[in-house]
């Protein structure tokens, strides 16, 4: 389905649940997880805007992608948002709280960069050393244009980086990734900007929904670390660390990453 820009496959019975991609992937992403959740949960899988078979808005920041998702949204939704679909999850629960149950973060961060302490700021006036160093965002960006295919695929060896099945996991992405039309190069510098500069740390502690936060101990895009720190800033927030896991622990560990969101979200079982 087409609705507003945005592609949405909406697929089995039970409660709604939301899921939304990360950088430069689209709703496929999904795909192994969905035989078993389907049968548990009404599943709304969205291709961000200009990812997968989404067409691209204007303006394209933070919080126009989340009022998108948000106008499509089902009602009474869970959301499960996953790196930049976290930070879009998390857009939405602070804009449009009536719309949004609950929500599960996977590899999430309110801020994927370290910042300096910055006395003339009008942002969160703190340094962040839990992220990653901006030029690593800084030299993707650079060679989105030159080389597409070898960028993505080092993309993907990041979020995959310390896990004992990391080519496997690499491997998976990378097919998801190509199951559908890639997004632009000018789509993908937009987005990769968003992951450069939201900064959701002074806007935390106000998204009262509860949330699950489910992270991999190995993730080297969004240390682990990241997610102690929110678990102790949002209002009523759970933390499931995965041993062995890295930026995609819903690939990496899916029997345990279906275990800890039905486990939290407790759908009830369909009447035969």
């Amino acid at each position: 389905m087409i609705a507003n820009h945005l592609h949405v496959e909406t697929i089995g019975a039970g409660p709604n649940l939301v899921l939304l991609h990360g950088w430069g992937m689209n709703g496929a992403v999904w795909q192994p997880l969905v035989k078993k959740l389907s049968k548990l949960f009404t599943l709304h899988i969205v291709d961000l805007p200009g990812m997968g078979l989404s067409r691209p808005i204007e303006p394209f920041h933070l919080s126009a992608i989340a009022e998108k998702v948000a106008e499509v949204l089902p009602a009474h939704a869970d959301i499960v948002g996953w790196s930049l679909g976290a930070q879009v999850a998390m857009r939405i629960a602070l804009d449009y709280p009536d719309l949004v149950r609950r929500l599960v973060l996977v590899g999430a961060t309110p801020c994927f960069v370290n910042k300096s302490f910055d006395q003339e700021s009008v942002e969160y006036k703190s340094t962040w050393d839990i992220g990653i160093e901006p030029e690593i965002f800084g030299n993707f960006a650079d060679n989105l244009n030159e080389d597409y295919h070898k960028t993505m695929t080092q993309f993907l060896t990041l979020q995959c980086m310390g896990t004992s099945d990391a080519r496997s996991t690499v491997k998976l992405l990378r097919n998801k990734f190509s199951e559908r039309p890639a997004p632009t190069s000018q789509t993908l510098y937009r987005a990769l900007n968003i992951l450069l500069e939201t900064d959701l740390r002074a806007e935390i502690e106000h998204l009262r929904k509860p949330t699950l936060l489910v992270h991999g101990d190995r993730d080297s895009l969004a240390p682990v670390q990241a997610a102690h720190w929110m678990m102790k800033t949002l209002p009523a927030a759970y933390l499931r660390v995965m041993a062995g896991a890295s930026h995609a622990p819903f690939l990496s560990h899916q029997e345990q990453f279906i275990d800890a969101i039905v486990q939290f979200l407790e759908p009830q079982p369909l009447k035969p």
